[in-house]
């Protein structure tokens, strides 16, 4: 059985995007090559990721094409199997291949995919969807990459129904340019 991880990044006040959705908050930030080397890692555990329809489409326009030697963490990106989750898309193209759609019975798929999948679901960005996991009670570790910006408002990284939830720290690792990744385990 899976284990389903949540990855988001977040500013130092807790929010995952700006008030409309953006993520211009992060082209500030320098020294992502240990902010990779980490996702890197994390991916190692990983057989399955897990999108919300926007954030596929962010990534199915960037990763199929990136280069590996450039960027490492494009090859267990485009490796690893995809489903999106979208009652919208009918296919999910990604490169020469195609993703799996997850349009109906969302939470019971997603249930579903974490008994089958013999090591880690990861999901990226995300935020509907994370709000979705959370409310259903799938979400069973958050690793947040906590960047050294402040936004003062926005989108924040939990939804309401994560109120009064219970984290266990897992792990803490310091990132260059001064970030952090955390990685909890949901009691």
């Amino acid at each position: 059985m899976g284990t389903l991880i949540i990855q988001q990044f977040t500013t130092m006040d807790g929010y995952a995007a700006e008030p409309d959705g953006g993520l211009r908050f992060m082209d500030q930030i320098r020294g992502w090559t240990s902010i990779m080397d980490a996702n890197t890692r994390l991916l190692e555990g990983c057989s399955a990721i897990l999108l919300g329809r926007v954030t596929y489409s962010m990534f199915a326009a960037y990763w199929p094409g990136a280069d590996p030697q450039q960027e490492p963490i494009a090859e267990p990106i485009n490796r690893l199997p995809k489903h999106v989750v979208s009652r919208t898309l009918d296919r999910a193209p990604w490169g020469d291949g195609e993703a799996q759609v997850i349009g109906d019975n969302i939470p019971a798929r997603i249930h579903e995919l974490k008994d089958t999948e013999s090591g880690d679901v990861i999901v990226w960005g995300s935020l509907t969807l994370t709000r979705l996991l959370f409310r259903k009670e799938l979400v069973d570790e958050l690793y947040l990459h906590m960047l050294p910006t402040v936004l003062g408002e926005g989108l924040p990284v939990y939804p309401p129904s994560a109120a009064g939830e219970k984290f266990v720290l897992h792990s803490a690792e310091v990132l260059k340019p001064g970030g952090v990744a955390v990685r909890y385990t949901v009691r």
